[in-house]
């Protein structure tokens, strides 16, 4: 790390990870060189196939678990052994504000219980722009894991971590309760996340289908259709 950070609380990075191998050094190499505190990093891999679990044999910047494939099942391994009050839930394809650190620090003082960053993608496109912008609203339908998340330890435990039903769609079902239950931050940073998945299977189809799947959670839909959904109409 680079340094302390006065006045910043510390926080446990939980970072669940399936088949990364060429995301993985890039990203700790990015969360190395912007941190200014002595934060907890935790990585939960899910199964890898590609040799991100060997990978993470061998990389000293934290600790490392295994669990059964799903990012809910992950995420809660990882808060498990947590040992911050903050928890902050962060996808490896990510790239985080460089003053990420103060920026959760102070949504927590001005007593936001959870709260994620805005969006960007890395390559720009108008679709991708516009969709990245309704990011800075805070209500439900602007909300994903890619936002990354951080949230008290106190209430993640009292709401029972994330829905391990949820194969998809586990993020915003979680922050639902976070809305119901705690204060909840937009802050101004912008956290910017890979784009490669929308140039693979086409922009706007999968604005399309990522927006039935958020509508049809909001309309109460249940894990097995949005599961069933996912799988037969974007992977």
């Amino acid at each position: 790390m680079t340094g302390t950070l006065t006045n910043s609380l510390p926080l446990s990075i939980i970072i669940p990870v399936l088949n990364e191998i060429e995301q993985l050094p890039h990203f700790f190499e990015h969360l190395t060189r912007i941190s200014q505190q002595q934060n907890e990093v935790i990585v939960v891999d899910g199964g890898s196939t590609d040799g991100s679990w060997e990978w993470l044999q061998n990389w000293k910047g934290g600790k490392v678990f295994r669990s059964k494939k799903g990012r809910a099942c992950q995420m809660n391994v990882g808060a498990q052994h947590a040992q911050a009050d903050l928890l902050y839930f962060v996808h490896i394809d990510s790239r985080l504000p460089e003053d990420f650190e103060a920026s959760i620090s102070n949504a927590r003082r001005r007593g936001f219980d959870a709260g994620c960053f805005q969006l960007r993608f890395e390559t720009s496109h108008w679709l991708l722009d516009s969709a990245a912008a309704g990011s800075r609203w805070n209500h439900l339908l602007c909300r994903g894991g890619d936002q990354s998340l951080f949230v008290r330890r106190t209430l993640f435990e009292k709401l029972s971590g994330f829905d391990e039903r949820y194969t998809i769609c586990e993020d915003i079902h979680f922050i639902r309760q976070l809305y119901r239950h705690g204060k909840f931050a937009v802050m101004s940073g912008k956290i910017t996340t890979s784009a490669r998945r929308f140039h693979e299977n086409g922009i706007l189809r999968l604005l399309i289908h990522f927006g039935i799947l958020h509508f049809s959670h909001w309309w109460g839909a249940g894990p097995d259709f949005l599961s069933a959904y996912y799988q037969r109409m974007v992977r």
